[in-house]
């Protein structure tokens, strides 16, 4: 679910604007699941940009405070949600941690980084939502060191309905300020791309795992 109408529409400009996005109908990417795809998205380049990087601070906090209650802890899902989860916990005057894919080979062997000072209410900070699956790995580490974990905040959504119904499974509520069918919109409104590009966006989001092949 996005924050808002208007939110969606102003980080979806911003990260056409600065290239964080990339739509290549024509000429598609390979993500590390192997998926063919004609959009990537590297939301760490909004950090190379104050107003952006502001804003997307800005209206996260405002999600997290209207949508959810009032967390103890910030969580940032390694590598991409670390720098927007200190940003967000800092305004808000909460703890941060920061939760590893897996744990360290070396040292303290740590998976979560940081001191889990509250256990309630923790909500985590995501860049981006695809599958679901990664960002809910980082819930279920958390759950099991025994942290009350309900909610995910994320700056962008692919919106596929598989990662809807695993959230669902998983009992997170997922709030996120920008997601695809938003920012297909405003690419269009702003000539990024053109009406017929449009049929190819459409027709990966609703088999990305099959198409291009």
């Amino acid at each position: 679910m996005i924050y808002s109408e208007e939110v969606a529409l102003n980080v979806a400009e911003y990260l056409l604007q600065i290239k964080a996005i990339k739509l290549e109908p024509s000429n598609p990417f390979t993500w590390s699941s192997g998926w063919k795809s004609p959009i990537y998205c590297d939301n760490r380049v909004t950090l190379s940009y104050p107003q952006v990087r502001t804003y997307i601070r800005q209206q996260m906090v405002k999600a997290i405070e209207d949508r959810f209650e009032k967390p103890q802890t910030i969580a940032g899902v390694a590598t991409g949600g670390i720098a927007h989860g200190v940003l967000v916990a800092q305004e808000l005057g909460v703890s941060f941690v920061y939760v590893r894919p897996e744990s360290k080979k070396h040292g303290l062997k740590n998976q979560i980084e940081g001191h889990l000072q509250h256990r309630n209410n923790v909500v985590v900070v995501e860049d981006l939502v695809s599958t679901g699956k990664s960002s809910l790995a980082v819930v279920d580490v958390l759950r099991a060191e025994g942290c009350d974990v309900k909610s995910m905040a994320a700056i962008f959504n692919y919106g596929f309905e598989e990662t809807e119904l695993l959230f669902k499974k998983h009992k997170v509520e997922l709030i996120t300020l920008c997601d695809y069918s938003h920012l297909i919109r405003k690419a269009l409104d702003l000539d990024y791309i053109k009406q017929e590009q449009l049929d190819v966006l459409m027709q990966w989001r609703k088999d990305p795992a099959g198409w291009g092949k």
